[in-house]
This record gives C-alpha cells, sequence and structure tokens, in this order.
C-alpha cells in the first residue's frame, strides 16, 4: 500500500514538473504562467496547464514587458512603435535649408539628428547677411537656434503600427534662438551723406512650434513649421522684422516665427 502511495507521489510531482512553468510580464505588470511555444514578429504563443494544456493562446507582443522562463533566463519585448531596430535602414540625420530665408537677408542650415523613434533634436545656423534683403536695408550677423522635437504618434495603434518614417511626421519643437547682428537705423542718410552709425543688436527667444515634415524616398524632405513665443534683448528700436522670428523689441516680447525648410537625408 505503501509503494502505491509514493508511486502516486512521484507521478504527481512528474506531472507538475513536466509543465515548465514560464511567465509572461504583462505592461500593466499582470502575470500569466504558461510554457511558451512560440515567439512571433508579432505575437507570443503559449499553452495554460489549467486551461486545457493543449489549447494554444496567443498575445500580442505590444501587451508583454518582459517573458520569463522557467530557467530564468529572461527577454525583454520591445513595443514595435518605439523598437530602433525596426527603422535600422532609414536614414537618421538631415540637412536642411531655409526655402525663402535668402530673401529676408539670413540663409539658415539645419541639422536634425534622430535619438530615438518619436524624438530628434535641430541646430541651426544663420548667416545674416548672405541673401538679398527685401527690406533693403545693411545688417550682418548670426543666429543659431536649438530645439527638441517630438513626433507625434498615431492615434490608433494596430499590430505592428510603427512610423512611416522615424524623422517624418507632425510635431511639436520646444526651442531657443540667440540672435547678435549689427545694423543701421538709418540707411537712407547712410548712402546719402555717409552717416549713420551701425547699431548692435543681442536677443534671445523662448519659443513653441508646431509642424509637419515629409519624406520622400528615405532622401528627401520637406519642413514646414510655425510657433510663438517669448523674446528678451536690447533691441533700441520698434522693427519687428527680427531675421529669424518676428517681435520682441520695444513695444512687446511677443515672438512670432514660420518657415519652409528642405533638404536631405544620409
Amino acid at each position: 500500500m505503501k509503494n502505491i502511495f509514493y508511486l502516486f507521489l512521484i507521478l504527481n510531482f512528474i506531472s507538475i514538473t513536466g509543465f515548465s512553468q514560464d511567465r509572461i510580464i504583462k505592461v500593466t505588470r499582470d502575470t500569466i504562467k504558461c510554457q511558451i511555444k512560440e515567439i512571433g514578429d508579432d505575437e507570443v504563443k503559449y499553452t495554460q496547464q489549467n486551461l486545457y494544456g493543449d489549447v494554444v493562446f496567443g498575445i500580442d507582443k505590444n501587451k508583454i514587458h518582459q517573458i520569463i522562463f522557467s530557467d530564468g533566463k529572461e527577454v525583454k519585448i520591445k513595443d514595435s512603435m518605439y523598437d530602433s531596430e525596426q527603422y535600422e535602414k532609414q536614414h537618421k540625420n538631415a540637412v536642411k535649408v531655409g526655402f525663402l530665408s535668402p530673401l529676408f537677408g539670413a540663409t539658415s542650415f539645419t541639422f536634425e539628428h534622430n535619438l530615438k523613434p518619436g524624438s530628434s533634436i535641430e541646430a541651426t545656423l544663420g548667416i545674416i547677411g548672405l541673401g538679398d534683403n527685401i527690406n533693403g536695408d545693411s545688417s550682418e550677423g548670426i543666429y543659431l537656434k536649438f530645439g527638441y522635437k517630438f513626433i507625434k504618434s498615431p492615434d490608433y495603434y494596430f499590430k505592428g503600427t510603427r512610423y512611416a518614417h522615424i524623422l517624418k511626421g507632425t510635431y511639436i519643437r520646444p526651442e531657443i534662438s540667440l540672435l547678435t547682428y549689427s545694423e543701421i537705423p538709418n540707411i537712407d542718410n547712410y548712402y546719402t551723406s555717409g552717416s549713420g552709425a551701425r547699431e548692435t543688436v543681442t536677443m534671445f527667444a523662448i519659443m513653441l512650434n508646431t509642424g509637419k515634415q515629409w519624406i520622400v524616398n528615405n532622401r528627401f524632405l520637406f519642413d514646414w513649421f510655425i510657433g510663438g513665443g517669448y523674446g528678451f534683448g536690447d533691441a533700441k528700436n520698434s522693427n519687428a522684422f527680427r531675421f529669424t522670428f518676428l517681435g520682441g523689441g520695444t513695444d512687446s516680447k511677443l515672438v512670432l516665427t514660420s518657415g519652409i525648410r528642405i533638404g536631405v537625408l544620409f
């Protein structure tokens, strides 16, 4: 009788340990105890002992945070939307030129680098005096702009959802601008009588921009944006045009900006 009892315990132990207890940790931190059968591109398949061992269940990988196997090994699962491996063949850097900036007396050059899906940094150099100023004045100087771009993700997620291109999409870009340039307040007196001293203008602005960037064939881009913020500095006249933004003069601290940029990816 004892032998039968021990045999029953052994068989029971084998049946329990024979079913490996892997664990699926969901993004909600709920745990599924199971036996992993397959890890695919979009789905993980598993069975559960207490729910008919021969029935195979599936769960979207984007709902999984981590898989812990019965031997202690762990596998981190990345959301396909933000998995950098999904975008390995896409260019992550771009150089842009302000399409209309030369008409306003300052040619701008922008470098963009993608940090991760949904986030990029931008740096812009503007050379004031490089171009034909429609205002007819004679100014010389530079401006610098630094921004962090948040690229909007889709409103609805489906299995395997990802960005069409890592640099493409509607975005919000907080930005700071620094500029310094010299100008002649009365350009007519300067040319007719030779009089008129140059004045130096130095300004600083904090801005919030929104825009959209299109990518063509993973090689070319078109970028449009508009924004506003606050400007500070030593502008001594009421001239609202500041090459990289409008406003921030003696009358108001409000500044506005907009632009069109074209460029290439690499």
